[in-house]
Formats: C-alpha cells, structure tokens, sequence
C-alpha cells in the first residue's frame, strides 16, 4: 500500500535525499520508497516510479516528499523515525560546522564582501534566477547543477562576458583554482601548468598524473559539456584560455574536452594558437590531428599530462604507456570468456577506453551512446554509469557505488567476461572509501569464479593524489590485496586489458591567423591571481572541501522563493 508523508517547508538538497532513499532500499521489509523535494519534475520521477499519489499535488517545490510502498502500518512508523533520525542528524552535522551560513544575497555579501566566486549545487530549475543574482553581485560562477536550459546557459554566459566575468557550467564538476579544489575534484601539487576542459573527469586524470609525476598546476578551470555546441559556441572555453594566457604563473596549457562542433572547433584552435604559450590538446574519441605552430595534440589524457610534464620541466619524457606487468596472466578460463566488460563513474574515462578499443579492432565510432553505453561489440562492452540514463534519482556513481558494484557482480558472474575493467575516481566530492567497497566485492567474486573452475581477470585504475582525503597509494593497495590488478592510468589499463583479450583469442573484428590575447584585466581575472572567495548555494559538502583547504567560504542555506511558487515569487521580486 503506497502512503504520503509531506513534510511542509523542509528543503533539503538533492544528494543527501538520494542517499537518504538508498539506505531506506536496502530495508527487506520495505517495497520501493522514494525521499524528494516536490519540485515539478520530481512529481514525474514520483509518477514514472509508480509512486504518486494526489496527496502529492499540494506539495510545493519547498516541501520533503515522501512516498513508500509498505505493507504494514508499524513498518511504515519505523521507517518515518528512521527518516526523521537522518534528517536530524544533517542538522546536527551543520551546527557543528563552523562554516559561517547565511540564507539571503545579502547577508552573504555582507558576511563575505569581497567574495569572487559562486558554486551552485541546488536543482536545475531555479539555477538561472540564482546565477543571474551572482552575476549582478559581480561574481564569477560556478554551476555544478545539470538540468538548465541552453538557451539560458547562452544569456548566462554571454552576460558573464561582457561584464569580464566567466560562467562555468552548467554540469560542471571539477574546478580547481590555487589550491582550492571546487566539487569532484583533487589536491594536487601546484606548478606552472593550467587546464581547460569540458570534461570534469578528464581534467582530474590529467591534474592527478601531472601532480603524480612532478609537476603541478595554477589552475584548473571546467566549462560544462554543453560549452563546445554550436548553440553555446564555446563561450566559456575562449574565455578560460585567454584567463589562463594572462596569468603570469601558468607556462604551459593543457585543454580537454570531446571533439567540439565543426564550426566551434576552428574558433578554439584559432584560440589556442594565439595564447603565446605552449599548448596540449586531446579531443577525446578521435584521433589526435597533426601538430602545428605552438599547438600539440595527443590522443589519450595520460599522453597529455606526460607532454605536459615534459613541457613544464623542458626536460623528456620516460612515458611507456604499454608498460605491462612482467607476465600476462595466464587466465585458467572456459573457452567461452571471451568478454570484456567496463563499469565506469567517469564519462571522459569510459570515452577513452572505447577509443582505444575501436583503434585496436578497426571499429568505427556511430556516435549513439545513449545510455552511456561508449563501446558495444560481440559481447564486450563499456558503460559510462555517470551518464544521465543512471543518475535520475540516483547519486552519481562517484559518491554512491551502488548501481556499479550491481553491474560488476553480475558480470564476473556471467560465464563469458574474462576481464572487468573499472575506474576509481577520488578526492573532493566522492565516495569515502571507493576502493574498499569494491575490493570485497572483487574478493568475492573472484572466490566463486574460482570454485566454477574459472577465472576473471579485474583491471582498474586510480584517478586521484596521495594528498585527497582517500589517499591514492592506500586505495591502489586495497584494489592489489583484493586480486585487482592497478595501472597506473585509465589508458595504461585499458591498454593492459586490450593485451590480454588479444591472447585470449576475442572475437571483436578486427597556416593560421593568430588572434592576439587583450592584457587588459577583467573580474575574472581574480579568480586566478588570488585565492577563490566562495558563495556556495547548495550541497554544503563543497563548502566543507573549500574551508578544509583554509578557503574563504560562506554557506547559502538557499530554499525557492516563496515556497516555490512562482507567481507569488515573480510578484515579490517587482515589489523590490
């Protein structure tokens, strides 16, 4: 029987809810449950679950919904008290945490004056009014949510830049500037390197591999997905570049991202070639164009940090990406395992093995990877599971390893995989202990694959530094005592696997204007000559990562205006 609680003027972020829903799951007793705020599209979610009610139709965008399908009535009170035991505890943590908090714009400002930055982390719907707000408080911004309109992704970001300001995002989930780290991202060494991309993973394998190999950053600046399509033409990404090619500090540029629309990707590289510094480009999933003028091209994101590297320090590199372990495994297998099977949290990283997979075999790319599925073929396949299809009401894979850990048990229990390739992205934003919780896994399943006569053979790799909160040498250990098998990069894995399926005998088929760089300083410029002054709106974590690194932060304890309601809000705001 499915009952409703509403629990009136309770808002609490998404994340925390999601998590929140998944630990109520796992109850026996319990037949599905779904914990949100009753905004429009959540009603759907609700809807699409089969879990609305009409109790819901009164429940505003600033109401905690709650909607469980139970069978006894003294179940359903456990379950509220368990609800209400979380909700109380979230509160607790805040009050413990020194961070200072404010609930309007102004208290912020005040509390915060010479604040430079945004980060909002709150739901899609209401991040344009936000943004707009920190825009005309001269702030730069930062926009972690998805979900927003391209259309107001374009005004957005053309207004940031006729005010000198950059508008990062939406979708936006890595950003690094100084030694401040911003939502997923990692503590790395600081130096004289600076990346852009439009890939938030792509960016923390290449920031993580330089830091690893003795090199550092300046800064580390995303730009959301969406930057490199004709209808947004890059705004963000140009704008970025020239950001980084006016600070004194950064000598050497690395950019990442997917390959760009046609028309936008002359525009970037007229770009690169005017910044007067040395640049890397990957365009991940194609293969890496011919270098010219101050311009090098690599096509994976471990060759773009080691050419990095190499730039930075002038001296070469002793890169081997192939650098095997001394034997292949000699895998006790059926003659069917004959599968590779690859479960990753990072988009840019599950596109880089697909990549490589096609290069080796000969196969070519259709572009149609909905459901996150990057490489499908004969079997073996690889599924990004950060991809949209997997997060609706679900956290992302980073911080929840739930759906992963799901799909690599069923593919070490089905008798084709002979290999199961996974990513371990950590540092700021993500899971406590990633490593951990698939290492029992692995040890697990490589038990029963054993008892059936059989082997399977785990491949993964660490995106991260010795200095984020996981700590990378002790999730590379746990990974190694599990029977996994760590590299030292996404490629170098994926490289490792594409070796081993080649002996196992699989059946997969086998000169330019430069546009000159203006001096003159804008408010962005800030961002990167001083440390970041944050106004975060939203998940509190990212204020807790930014106040850890002694960052100035304020907490916004954000809620919709007027409840929610729109008329009521538009009205109060022509009051003003």
């Amino acid at each position: 029987m499915l009952y409703t609680v509403i629990k009136k003027n309770l808002y609490k972020d998404s994340v925390n809810l999601m998590l929140l829903t998944n630990q109520l799951s796992t109850r026996s007793d319990l037949n599905q449950i779904s914990v949100m705020m009753g905004t429009p599209a959540n009603k759907d979610i609700f809807n699409d679950a089969g879990l609305y009610t009409e109790d819901l139709e009164a429940a505003s965008p600033n109401d905690l919904c709650i909607v469980m399908d139970v069978d006894n009535k003294n179940v359903k009170v456990e379950i509220l008290a368990e609800i209400d035991d979380y909700l109380k505890n979230q509160v607790s943590q805040s009050k413990k945490n020194i961070i200072p908090q404010a609930r309007t714009w102004d208290t912020a400002m005040k509390k915060l004056p010479n604040a430079n930055l945004a980060v909002i982390s709150i739901s899609g719907e209401y991040v344009s009014e936000e943004t707009e707000k920190a825009l005309d408080q001269g702030l730069n911004v930062f926009i972690f949510s998805d979900n927003v309109d391209i259309e107001d992704e374009v005004r957005l970001k053309q207004k940031a830049r006729e005010r000198g300001l950059i508008v990062m995002g939406p979708d936006c989930g890595t950003g690094i500037f100084g030694d401040i780290p911003i939502a997923f991202a990692n503590v790395v060494e600081q130096g004289n390197i600076g990346v852009v991309g439009a890939s938030g993973t792509g960016i923390q394998e290449i920031t993580s591999i330089i830091s690893r190999n003795g090199a550092g950053l300046t800064h580390a600046i995303g730009t959301g997905g969406r930057d490199l399509s004709s209808e947004v033409g890059a705004i963000t990404t140009i704008e970025s570049l020239s950001l980084l090619a006016r600070d004194p500090n950064t000598e050497v540029l690395v950019y990442v991202s997917k390959p760009p629309a046609p028309e936008v990707r002359h525009s970037v590289v007229e770009r690169f070639t005017g910044l007067g510094k040395p640049v890397v480009a990957v365009f991940m999933g194609e293969k890496p164009g011919k270098d010219h003028d101050n311009v090098q091209y690599t096509g994976t994101l471990e060759q773009a940090a080691f050419k990095a590297v190499e730039l930075a320090k002038q001296t070469s590199s002793d890169e081997n990406l192939n650098d095997m372990t001394p034997e292949i495994h000699k895998v006790r297998r059926q003659p069917n395992q004959r599968h590779l099977r690859g479960y990753y949290c990072g988009g840019t990283l599950a596109l880089e093995t697909a990549m490589l997979l096609r290069e080796t075999y000969g196969l070519e790319d259709d572009g149609n990877h909905s459901n996150g599925v990057m490489f499908y073929h004969g079997g073996s396949e690889i599924i990004d599971l950060g991809d949209d299809a997997y997060t609706k009401n679900r956290p992302h894979p980073m911080i929840d390893p739930t759906l992963r850990l799901e799909k690599m048990r069923e593919a070490a229990r089905d008798p084709d995989t002979a290999i199961v390739l996974l990513d371990n992205v950590i540092g700021y934003g993500g899971h406590d202990d990633m490593g951990g919780v698939f290492a029992q896994a692995i040890k697990e399943e490589k038990r029963k694959a054993e008892n059936q006569g059989r082997a399977v053979v785990f491949i993964a790799s660490v995106t991260g530094t010795n200095a984020d909160p996981q700590g990378y040498e002790e999730q590379v250990e746990k990974l190694v005592e599990a029977g996994a098998i760590v590299k030292r990069s996404n490629a170098a894995a994926s490289h490792l696997a594409i070796k081993i399926m080649q002996t196992i005998e699989t059946n997969l088929t086998q000169d330019k204007e430069k546009t000159a760089i203006t001096t003159d300083r804008t408010p962005a410029d800030e961002l990167i000559s001083e440390k970041p002054r944050i106004i975060n709106i939203g998940l509190q974590n990212f204020a807790v990562t930014v106040h850890e690194q002694n960052g100035d932060v304020i907490q916004f304890n954000w809620s919709p205006v007027a409840g929610g309601n729109r008329r009521l809000a538009t009205l109060l705001g022509n009051l003003k």
